[in-house]
């Protein structure tokens, strides 16, 4: 990711084709959980600000086939990616645009509803990019806000390594100037921003043996591999010695085996211009 605007950070996780496979795992694993609410009227203009490689795009053109859907991001690279799954899918409602959220360019008022997913956690001045969001949806128009929050997180057998482990993840994202805890923060957020009638609805996450489809999808694939990522970075800073850091991944992974749990709660928030 560039970091050229004074609002963007590095993207913590790394441009890797490997990372372009989590973040579909992971909307793959929650797209009921998080999405199946997230509907737009037909003949409605939408806004994905930082669509990056189309994770949540494939979902909100297939739940939404009478929106006009214009999908935005910074990557040229990950737009490519992102307009190739959504060609894949048969889906023809999505315009990709590459954009800047701090400097979009469109007129003001342009959207009925602005959409932006796993995005504001990685930016260094989120209130910027939600007064340029909001200065793009029209009056009355709806922003719908997710994130997640790294401190939600629980798991079985419980190890003290990989609570370091994580902490490692949320320093590094601090320290690129994100916020890997905002979820807690998106309503006192939307109503500085100016929105209003802001809901917040938690989205707790629970993952035990008997759902297969999320021990693989979620706590294997999406949070303990997002942390597994970050492993070179943080044995660089000196934030954690190298069989500490071996034993908290571990760990996380443990959590994924028959008798594991994982938890994790994610926050979706919706104001109205």
């Amino acid at each position: 990711m560039r970091t050229d605007h004074p609002g963007r950070p590095d993207y913590v996780h790394g441009y890797t084709p490997r990372e372009s496979e989590r973040l579909v795992d992971q909307a793959t694993a929650l797209t009921d959980f998080l999405h199946a609410d997230t509907r737009f009227p037909a003949g409605g203009r939408v806004l994905e600000a930082g669509c990056g490689v189309g994770a949540q795009t494939v979902t909100l053109a297939r739940n939404s086939p009478g929106a006009i859907i214009t999908a935005v991001d910074i990557s040229a690279e990950s737009l490519a990616v992102a307009r190739r799954r959504v060609e894949a899918a048969g889906l023809a409602n999505v315009v990709f645009e590459e954009a800047d959220v701090f400097d979009l360019p469109y007129p003001a008022a342009t959207f009925d509803h602005v959409y932006v997913c796993f995005v504001l956690e990685h930016l260094q001045d989120p209130r910027g990019a939600l007064a340029a969001l909001r200065a793009v949806t029209k009056p009355g128009g709806t922003l719908t806000v997710i994130e997640g929050d790294h401190g939600s997180t629980f798991f079985h057998p419980e190890n003290a390594d990989s609570r370091r482990a994580i902490e490692c993840l949320v320093r590094l994202q601090a320290e690129a100037g994100g916020d890997s805890l905002i979820g807690r923060r998106l309503y006192p957020m939307l109503v500085e921003a100016g929105l209003s009638d802001v809901r917040v609805a938690p989205k707790f996450v629970y993952v035990d043996a008997s759902r297969p489809d999320l021990v693989e999808g979620f706590t294997r694939n999406t949070f303990a591999a997002m942390v597994e990522g970050v492993r070179d970075g943080a044995l660089a800073a000196g934030l954690i010695d190298r069989q500490t850091w071996d034993r908290g991944v571990a760990g996380l992974y443990r959590a994924a085996e028959p008798d594991g749990v994982f938890c994790y709660t994610f926050f979706k928030a919706t104001g109205v211009n």
